[in-house]
């Protein structure tokens, strides 16, 4: 058994399953429909729900985690005793970022002995995803605690993330497109294709015509990114767009048929509600993060 734990957030949108196969604990973001709040619970089914009532047109909001939440799961994991990793969303991309850093600093002048260690992962989502999942592995496998903040630190802007949305209205009620750039947007069918620079902000890498050009961008951005595919594990999640996921793993594994596989989930809550039904992404590891 490690002598530490590695603790996260739901955002690395894995399925519940891995977190209770790997003893994961987990700090749950939440989501409002009207008055009503409602936990991240990382089930398909929940997914699946709210990505048919967002095509219904209900709609969802997300709210920051509180620095008194934080500070009572900080709490609660040290007083076992071992060392602490937390990952969660990438300090661009997390409103929550500062509460969790101001939680953990008064949590460790309570227990000086251990570590509580919450790095800028510089990720989000299953790219997230895709570095917790190689975190338990390590430590599963043996690798003790300082060198897993090394591994981590080396491998995490080697994560490339790359994602497409069909509907631009999402993105203008997050204020990353105008209301102008989403109305011309959406008559002239232009699909905005995304990726996480160095930096873990969310930025557009180009606009191409028609929700199939977007797909093979996509498709396209791997190829040019991938450098060492044999036995690498890909994640793909999507928001209620199973074929397009399909369609895009086939392609990589007609590509690349030395690849370990490619794994398909769908988006959490927290993100699609920033996102919309419709969004793709497409999680990996390469060389560097380019455009």
């Amino acid at each position: 058994m490690a002598d530490y734990i590695i603790a996260a957030a739901s955002t690395a949108d894995l399925p519940e399953t891995f977190y209770q196969d790997h003893e994961i604990p987990l700090i749950r973001y939440t989501y409002s429909i009207g008055m009503d709040v409602f936990e991240d619970d990382c089930r398909e089914e929940s997914r699946a729900q709210a990505y048919q009532e967002m095509r219904r047109g209900v709609v969802y909001s997300t709210s920051m985690i509180n620095e008194e939440t934080y500070y009572e799961f900080f709490r609660g994991l040290m007083e076992r005793g071992k060392d602490v990793l937390y990952l969660d969303m990438s300090k661009e991309m997390s409103s929550s970022y500062a509460a969790s850093h101001r939680a953990a600093a008064r949590v460790q002048q309570a227990f000086p002995d251990q570590q509580l260690v919450l790095p800028d992962t510089r990720c989000i989502s299953g790219g997230l995803g895709l570095l917790l999942r190689e975190s338990v592995r390590h430590m599963e496998e043996g690798m003790g605690f300082q060198a897993l903040l090394n591994w981590i630190e080396s491998n995490k802007l080697h994560i490339m993330h790359r994602f497409t949305v069909d509907d631009l209205n999402y993105l203008k009620r997050g204020g990353r497109v105008s209301n102008a750039s989403a109305m011309i947007g959406s008559m002239l069918s232009i699909k905005p294709v995304l990726y996480v620079p160095d930096d873990g902000k969310l930025t557009v890498s180009s606009k191409v015509r028609g929700r199939r050009a977007a797909m093979q961008a996509l498709l396209d951005g791997v190829k040019r990114d991938m450098t060492a595919p044999s036995g690498q594990h890909i994640i793909i999640n999507h928001a209620d767009c199973e074929a397009d996921a399909n369609w895009l793993r086939n392609e990589l594994l007609d590509a690349y048929p030395t690849l370990g596989g490619v794994d398909i989930y769908q988006l959490g809550v927290i993100i699609g509600a920033h996102c919309g039904p419709g969004l793709l992404t497409v999680f990996y590891f390469g060389d560097q993060r380019k455009a």
